[in-house]
C-alpha cells in the first residue's frame, strides 16, 4: 500500500567525491528524515517529525529527549543503534523523567543523581547490563544537551557501571560498546550483541 506523506522536501547535493545524493526533509526547513522514501524507517521518521510540532514545554526534560533525536549526533548513529536508543527513551527514560524540570538538574544536581542512580538500580534487578546501557544512553543525551546549551549540568557524568564479568581485563566498557555500535559496519552488530548477551567467547584449547 502506498502512503502519501504531505510536505516532504528534497534537496540534491554533490559530495566532495562527486557523488550525487538526495536528502529528504519533513518539510521545507524541517528536520531531515532517515531512510529512503517508502521504507519503514522513513515513514517512522516523518511521523516523529510531525509529532514534534507539538513540542513539550521547554522547561521539561521531555523537550531535551525530543530535541536530542533531531540532532546530527543522533542521526550519525547506526540505524540499529538509533532504534535501541528510541526504545530506551520511550520505555525507560521518558516514563520516569519526561516531566522532570530541567532546572532541577542544576539546582538539585546531587538529588537528581541519586534519583537517577536509584532508577538504574531498579533496572538492574532484571539486568545489570541493560541498566548500564540505559544509564549510558541517558548520560549521552544529557551530555549532548549540555553541549548545545539546553542544560547547565549533567548529573550522569562518570556514573560507573554495575555489570561485572569474570575476565575484567577483557570486557569492554558500556561506552566502548556504544562507540563500536556507532562506528562499526552494521553486519558486525549482531555478532557483538550475541556475544554480549549470551556470554559467548572464543574457546581455547582444552
Amino acid at each position: 500500500m502506498r502512503v502519501r506523506l504531505r510536505g516532504i522536501n528534497s534537496v540534491a547535493k554533490t559530495l566532495k567525491d562527486g557523488t550525487r545524493v538526495t536528502y529528504w526533509y519533513a518539510w521545507k526547513g524541517g528536520p531531515r528524515l532517515d531512510g529512503q522514501p517508502g521504507d519503514r524507517e522513513f515513514i517512522a521518521s516523518y511521523n516523529r517529525a510531525v509529532a514534534s510540532l507539538t513540542a513539550p514545554a521547554e522547561g521539561l526534560l521531555l523537550n531535551v529527549l525530543v530535541k536530542f533525536q533531531q540532532t546530527e549526533e543522533f542521526r550519525q548513529l547506526a540505524a540499529r543503534t538509533r532504534e535501541d536508543y528510541r526504545e530506551i527513551i520511550d520505555k525507560k527514560i521518558e516514563p520516569e523523567f519526561g516531566d522532570l524540570p530541567i532546572a532541577a538538574l542544576s539546582e538539585s544536581t546531587k538529588e537528581c543523581r541519586r534519583v537517577f542512580k536509584e532508577w538504574r538500580n531498579r533496572l538492574a534487578i532484571k539486568s545489570r547490563r541493560q541498566a548500564d546501557y540505559a544509564w549510558a544512553v541517558l548520560a549521552r543525551i544529557l551530555a549532548v544537551g549540555l553541549d548545545y546549551g539546553w542544560l547547565d549540568k549533567n548529573p550522569c557524568e562518570r556514573g560507573g557501571r554495575l555489570y561485572r564479568g569474570t575476565r575484567r581485563d577483557k570486557i569492554w566498557s558500556v561506552d566502548e560498546e556504544i562507540v563500536f555500535l556507532e562506528r562499526a559496519p552494521r553486519h558486525l552488530h549482531l555478532p557483538l550483541t550475541l556475544a554480549l548477551w549470551t556470554g559467548q567467547r572464543q574457546g581455547g584449547p582444552a
